[in-house]
């Protein structure tokens, strides 16, 4: 399979587009004016525990106090072999207003909600992620030969220091590399952990002391592996730090990052500036002809599966198999280029063979194995409908780069002219039974007063009769649709 990551950097923004033949597959993006937290560690000072929520709120001087739960105050090691999780301590038990302690964050802010935090800490390398709290060693699930797992693993407990307390997570990138490759990680990840702790030790919170690395080096160090072929970069000074860092931790892959410099912008190559723009509408076209229609709330997202205009098989429970199965690989790849996350809801279109539903959950399941981001799915429920989770970490694409409508205020929609034209009546005879005035006027849009003046005129008189007023009308360019004045005079 043919990979290529492409970078666009400015000194505003930097996007990451990672392109799978041709496709764009997923796309990350941070803006000057605001970078992600994700990964950064503070000392901070907690503002507020809440032992009814088992949480503490801490001041770690972003502009919303950060969000630090009990159940992130224990390390849960996923790989010591335990059945149970050890019981949750009280959060009374482990923290009070005014203490110190050092977080990092695993949660960006979203909406309304603060940072995420965690006092256990994990510092993640190329090949390994560091757990300075730990004593285990484990390695990712996504590396499934057992023979390689066992090699990683014993090579691994042969190389750490026994001395030292610190356990390691092997991840997916390591696959069949050498010790010298983990044993450089090793060291690196040491140096950086003392640096930390040095930093902690003399900081006055609430101060950083550690920030993860820029969107442009993190690209190269999570997602250059075997498959990729090259990875291009349009700025001459990005390029020089990624070639840096490769030199320093990827030698092998340095002849695959070079510089883009064609007329084109970078992100016009595999049409990914197009796609970017289609994840930010509610429609997706299949190649079939049928249609998925995405629907983004605060609680969850829904996605609906539809025919559209697609009748290419005999009969139609063959159609409706076959959309299914396109939709299936297409949802999977749009959760990722969407960046979905929490609660998401699939309503399939219905289908009646037993084989055909189990051969479409079976195909969603290998879709969403390519996503890095953990995912977890339920069969089809009595409703026809799949339930799925996404952990969500970060805002949605749409979040990130699109704000509520000043129109419609996020609802979607506006209240028609019509609807309009009767909140109008409706406060005009209010006005005039509330304030003694001889005149009345309203102001509103165009499109209102026009429809008030040729389909509404009559009702005009008949109101004006009524209330025994005169009403006059006067356009407002820049008012909104829905948006109007009845002003006495």
């Amino acid at each position: 399979m043919s990979t290529e990551i492409l970078i666009n950097s400015t000194p505003s923004e930097t996007r990451v587009a990672l392109v799978k033949n041709g496709m764009l597959q997923e796309v990350w993006l941070e803006r000057a004016s605001h970078t992600g937290y994700i990964g950064n560690i503070y000392k901070g000072v907690v503002s507020r525990v809440l032992p009814g929520l088992q949480a503490a709120f801490v001041d770690i001087g972003l502009e919303r106090t950060a969000f630090l739960h009990a159940r992130d105050m224990v390390r849960h090691d996923p790989v010591a072999g335990a059945e149970t999780a050890p019981p949750e301590p009280l959060i009374s038990s482990l923290l009070r207003s005014g203490d110190q302690v050092v977080v990092q964050v695993i949660k960006d802010p979203l909406g309304s909600k603060g940072a995420r935090l965690t006092t256990n800490i994990s510092i993640p390398s190329r090949f390994l992620v560091l757990l300075p709290d730990s004593d285990v060693v484990g390695v990712s699930a996504r590396i499934e030969d057992d023979v390689e797992r066992t090699r990683l693993k014993e090579l691994m407990h042969t190389l750490r220091d026994g001395s030292l307390r610190q356990g390691y997570i092997v991840r997916t990138n390591a696959e069949g590399v050498n010790d010298f490759a983990l044993s450089a990680d090793m060291v690196y990840l040491g140096k950086v952990w003392q640096a930390i702790t040095e930093r902690a030790s003399g900081a006055v919170p609430p101060d950083c002391i550690f920030e993860d690395l820029s969107l442009a080096t993190r690209a190269l160090r999570d997602l250059m592996h075997e498959d990729v072929e090259r990875l291009r970069i349009d700025s001459s000074e990005v390029l020089h730090a990624a070639r840096e860092f490769a030199r320093r931790f990827l030698p092998d892959w340095l002849e695959r990052i070079g510089e883009y410099s064609g007329d084109r912008p970078i992100f016009d190559l595999f049409g990914v500036e197009d796609e970017i723009e289609s994840a930010l509408r509610k429609t997706v076209p299949l190649k079939s002809g049928g249609y998925l229609v995405f629907d983004q709330t605060e609680a969850m997202t829904t996605i609906d599966v539809n025919t559209g205009g697609y009748v290419g098989h005999r009969t139609l429970e063959e159609t409706i198999y076959k959309t299914n199965l396109e939709a299936a690989q297409t949802i999977a790849r749009q959760l990722r280029l969407r960046n979905l996350g929490g609660i998401i809801i699939v309503d399939f279109i219905d289908m009646t063979d037993a084989e055909h539903r189990w051969q479409v959950m079976n195909s969603f399941r290998r879709a969403l194995e390519l996503d890095h981001v953990k995912t977890t799915i339920s069969a089809f429920s009595a409703l026809g409908l799949v339930e799925m989770t996404r952990k969500r970490t970060t805002e949605s694409l749409e979040r990130r780069l699109c704000v509520p409508c000043p129109l419609c205020e996020g609802r979607g929609t506006i209240k028609s002219t019509e609807t309009v034209c009767l909140e109008i009546f409706r406060e005009i005879m209010r006005s005039s039974r509330q304030f003694d005035a001889s005149k009345l006027m309203v102001l509103a849009s165009s499109k209102v007063v026009e429809r008030i003046l040729d389909e509404q005129s009559a009702t005009v008189a008949e109101l004006e009769e009524l209330i025994g007023k005169t009403i006059s009308f006067q356009r407002e360019d820049q008012y909104s649709q829905e948006q109007y004045d009845v002003v006495l005079l």
